[in-house]
């Protein structure tokens, strides 16, 4: 079965206990949101701070030296440097599910 286009709404289904979506339902209530766009939102969040957690660098001794060394004498700022600290990071631009 082909993959519906990424603009299209999927379903998504989950159990959960009474007492789980009464603390969904206080919340989103909370928030002015609906229960499904509350559990939509905190569900992404917490994809991304997985798949952010899940970054592995491997490098050798000498790299991490030349590494740590960089660290501890960072050169000094550019106006590179400014505009790339001013970009904001993709993580804080909209997600593709909120546009």
């Amino acid at each position: 079965m082909p993959n519906p286009p990424a603009t299209s709404a999927v379903t998504i289904n989950i159990r959960a206990k009474a007492r789980q979506r009464d603390l969904i339902d206080q919340a989103s209530r909370r928030l002015g949101r609906s229960r499904s766009d509350f559990m939509l939102e905190a569900a992404c969040r917490a994809a991304e701070d997985v798949l952010l957690d899940q970054a592995y660098f491997a490098v050798d001794a000498d790299a991490f030296a030349r590494f740590q060394a960089l660290l501890d004498n960072p050169p000094p700022p550019t106006d590179r440097l400014r505009r790339l600290l001013k970009t904001p990071a993709p993580w804080e631009a909209p997600a593709p599910w909120e546009e």
